[in-house]
């Protein structure tokens, strides 16, 4: 039996919108994410509050989430949805 199914793994990575940092512990990732930062997350960003005609910028806070993904793909040599061979 030729393995004909090759499915390839993909790590999908992003982050959360950017809050004040005390208010980041309770951040939560999309669902199907797991959240790989820990506490109040990563201080690598700023927020922006809008205060009558002035935009204000603060430091924030933010987490990084990870899914797996499987891509279904075929081994070299096959193709087709059902990955034939020649």
């Amino acid at each position: 039996q030729v393995k004909k199914q090759c499915d390839q793994k993909l790590l999908i990575r992003m982050k959360t919108e950017c809050v004040p940092c005390s208010l980041n512990l309770e951040t939560q990732c999309p669902a199907g994410y797991t959240k790989i930062t820990n506490g109040t997350g990563i201080p690598d960003c700023r927020y922006y509050l809008e205060i009558k005609t002035h935009i204000l910028s603060f430091p924030g806070c933010r987490h990084h989430c990870m899914k797996e993904f499987e891509q279904p793909e075929c081994c070299q040599g096959h193709w087709g949805p059902d990955c034939m061979g020649k």
